[in-house]
Order: structure tokens, then C-alpha cells, then sequence
């Protein structure tokens, strides 16, 4: 079979590898039907995740059909349609059992395209299948749901839940990339009295404007004049979805006395902590992993068409694209890439 194979720093193969195989009786095998590429890849080229090594293959989002079960799995069988979770859950040990499946301690949490072959390929074995995959709805598009196994289950807990968004409130987004975007559209659910969403690119804004933000800013000294003029003190949350220092240290310039920030992005380096500024404005600061104990609700939303996310697949692919995907989707500045869907 082919896959999308990590070769070294900067370099993503599609090329031939040995065909996924039930190894553990808690497997299956799906055939993707759809998949896409996240910020989280870009990551892991640019060498920001050492731990993956050369030849894995990469991906970790995936909507496919099952083709072949372990003999311990007992909710899926050959030729049911599934979502393939973005984080593996033992469904066992301690933290699964409250629910925090990202710290999964029983040989799960991000597997998936880091630890294990991902799912940008022909065929992906699924750990942990029971507990690792949602059966699709029959009305729900393999495009569309794509989108679940990562960013919106991501931008809902770890940017919006976590940050307590409450009605009323004025929340701050920092990085209308594809996870900033969802952010967007979840945060709406809970009904705040201002979504502004910061982007140098333009055509980032106008999808955040389409999917519910009310204000959008180019810059930090843009986004800093708006708060000033919508708020009396700060913005009540901020979210931090783009990964990086700076991001970062506008988030905890933005935020209220007694406000929240919750970050989001893959930080590949140091970010600044102004303790100094900090200390006396009872700010609460979260981070997480995705847990994925959202996804369900999530497609019960999308299925009900509920969720909107008509606007974020900018791109489509054959699966045998990969690497233009790729570098489509790396130059998202010129090219405009929001997610990319690649199709079988």
C-alpha cells in the first residue's frame, strides 16, 4: 500500500510501505476514505516533535471503512463506516476512566502519526478500535467529518471549554488558521457578546467573519484598539491558537482582570511568561491535549446541521496528491489553504 511517509526534516514521501495488519486483538484496519493534514504535521517537519522518527507515516485524522477486526473488538465489524479519533484511549486506565483519554496511560493517548503509523495512507491499523472510533451517521459526508477526528473536538475543548465562555462575553481568538476557525464556530454555541478573531491574512478573516466572528484584526495594535473599544478592562477569554511566542504574550496582554486564557497552539519553543504583569490580575492560563470526550456530541451536531463548517475544506485532493497537499497546504499564505481533504 502507499502512504505519506516522514523521511526527514522537511520531507514528506507519498511511497510505498507494508500493508496495515491487525496486530493486537484490540485493532482494526480501516481503508481511508478521507483524510487531511494538520498544523500539528507541519510541526513534526520542521522538527518541533523529535520524538517522531524517520519513516513513520504520518497523519492522524481519518474517516474510513473497516476492512479487518481483532478478535477482541466488539462494537465494529467489516464494513461499517467510522471516524477514526486523533487520540487512541485504552478506555481502561485511570485517566480514561475520567475522561482525559489525550493522557491515556494504558497505550493510547496521540498515537496516531507520532508514536505509531498514521493515517495518511491507503489502509491505517486503529489501536484500540472499540474506544478509538465513533460509527459515522448514514447522512453525515466523510469530507465533513473529517474535520472531527481533530480541529473542532480540539478548538471546542481545549479553547472553548476550557475557557468557560459564558453569554455576554467578549472572546478573543489568536489565529484564524483551521482550529481558530473552529474555535469560532463552537464558541458561538455558547452565545458571547463579541467573537473577535486576529489574522495577518486576509482571506483567514473573511472565513472567520462567515463562520461568526463579529470583528476581526490584522494586527496586535488592531486587535488591542478593538478590545479598548468593546470592553472596559479586557477580553473576558482568549484563545491561543497559533503556537507561538508571541501569540502567546498578546493573549496575556488581551485578557481581563480575572479572565481566562486557553491555549491551543503547538509551541515548539519557549513562550514568555510575564509573571511580573501577571501575578496580581487573578488570570486563569490552561493548556490541554485533545481528550476527544466531545466527538460524539459533535457529530450528533453535525448530523442535525448544527455545526457549521461549510467553509473550512479550501482544498480537495486525491489521497495520491499527498505531497502536493502538502506543500499546498505549508504555503497556506499564498495559496490561501485553510484544510485540505484528500479523498480515496
Amino acid at each position: 500500500m502507499k502512504a505519506a511517509v516522514y523521511e526527514k526534516q522537511g520531507v514528506v514521501k507519498w511511497t510505498d510501505v507494508p500493508d496495515a495488519l491487525v496486530r493486537d486483538r484490540t485493532d482494526a484496519v480501516i481503508r481511508v476514505e478521507a483524510t487531511t493534514i494538520c498544523g500539528t504535521d507541519l510541526h513534526i517537519l520542521r522538527g518541533d516533535v523529535p520524538e517522531v522518527p524517520a519513516g513513520l507515516v504520518l497523519g492522524h485524522e481519518a474517516v474510513g471503512t473497516v476492512v479487518d477486526v481483532g478478535l477482541a473488538v466488539r462494537t465494529l465489524r467489516p464494513g461499517d463506516r467510522v471516524l477514526a479519533s486523533c487520540i487512541t484511549s485504552c478506555g481502561t486506565c485511570g485517566y480514561c476512566r475520567d475522561g482525559r483519554y489525550g493522557q491515556c496511560r494504558g497505550g493510547g493517548g496521540w498515537l496516531l502519526g507520532h508514536r505509531i503509523d498514521g493515517v495518511q495512507a491507503e489502509y491505517a491499523r486503529i489501536p484500540f478500535a472499540d474506544t478509538s472510533t465513533f460509527v459515522l451517521p448514514e447522512r453525515v459526508d466523510v469530507e465533513d467529518a473529517v474535520l472531527l477526528a481533530d480541529i473542532f473536538p480540539t478548538a471546542y475543548e481545549v479553547g472553548v471549554l476550557n475557557g468557560r465562555i459564558r453569554p455576554g462575553d467578549t472572546v478573543v481568538i489568536v489565529g484564524a488558521g483551521p482550529v481558530g476557525l473552529a474555535a469560532v464556530a463552537t464558541a458561538r454555541l455558547f452565545s458571547p457578546g463579541h467573537i473577535i478573531a486576529v489574522d495577518p491574512v486576509g482571506a483567514r478573516r473573511d472565513t472567520a467573519k462567515l463562520m461568526g466572528a463579529d470583528i476581526t484584526a490584522a494586527r496586535p495594535v488592531e486587535v488591542m484598539e478593538m478590545v479598548a473599544a468593546v470592553t472596559d478592562d479586557g477580553a473576558d477569554v482568549v484563545i491561543e491558537a497559533v503556537g507561538t511566542p508571541e501569540a502567546f504574550e498578546l493573549c496575556t496582554t488581551l485578557v481581563r482582570p480575572g479572565g481566562r486564557v486557553a491555549n491551543i497552539g503547538v509551541h515548539g519553543s519557549a513562550a514568555p511568561l510575564h509573571l511580573e504583569r501577571l501575578w496580581t490580575k487573578d488570570v486563569t492560563i490552561t493548556t490541554g491535549l485533545v481528550d476527544g470526550h466531545t466527538t460524539a456530541r459533535l457529530l450528533r451536531m453535525l448530523a442535525a446541521g448544527r455545526l457549521d463548517i461549510a467553509h473550512l475544506v479550501s482544498h480537495r485532493f486525491s489521497l495520491h496528491d499527498m505531497e502536493e497537499a502538502y506543500a499546498v497546504f505549508a504555503d497556506a499564505g499564498r495559496t490561501g489553504a485553510l484544510k485540505v481533504a484528500l479523498t480515496s
